[in-house]
């Protein structure tokens, strides 16, 4: 199955446990039925920012949409390098990469490569869960900014903050960006 198929199962999944519509998640994210739905069969891949608007209506972190979800075998505490789900980003070319074994601990890791020049901005708002994230700086800058606040992040510098807000990550340097997220609040 490709990572586009199991987003859109996921997805799925993940409404279906919430008891919503195909209606009510579209009232609640902002992102059209249609597009849901198109999601859910595999047959679109969405933009950082519409995983954003689905997550946070779900509350759930955009990493969770990632994951395999149920299976019947035991989570395994290891997450294999080759099957870590690797995603870019249709609009920005930002690439994620899913670290943490899924399902097994309360924190999950993202491995983030990030096009120079490039910026993504995440309506993110107040979510049913709190969830905290760790941004750390592994090569090159970042500007981040949070709500009104922003903070400009070089190579070893380390930024804490709630999915509370809008954030936006711009790299504004002339080279790709490397940086770890950490986030701990939310697992369906």
């Amino acid at each position: 199955m490709d990572l586009t198929e199991r987003i859109g199962r996921r997805l799925h999944a993940l409404r279906t446990q919430a008891g919503l519509s195909l209606d009510a998640l579209a009232h609640k994210s902002g992102v059209s039925r249609s597009n849901i739905s198109l999601i859910e069969r595999g047959q679109s891949s969405p933009t950082a920012v519409v995983l954003d608007k689905l997550s946070s209506a779900l509350g759930v972190s955009v990493a969770t949409l990632f994951e395999a979800g149920e299976s019947a075998a035991p989570p395994s505490p290891l997450a294999r390098v080759a099957d870590q789900p690797v995603w870019s980003d249709p609009a920005s070319g930002y690439r994620r990469r899913n670290v943490s074994p899924p399902g097994v601990s309360p924190l999950q890791l993202v491995d983030v490569i990030f096009p120079p020049g490039q910026r993504v901005q995440f309506e993110t708002s107040a979510r049913d869960a709190d969830i905290h994230q760790l941004v750390w700086m592994i090569d090159g800058s970042m500007d981040i900014t949070h709500g009104t606040t922003q903070w400009q992040l070089a190579a070893g510098d380390c930024l804490a903050v709630r999915l509370d807000a809008p954030i936006t990550f711009h790299n504004p340097g002339p080279r790709a960006a490397r940086y770890a997220v950490a986030l701990t609040g939310a697992r369906a």
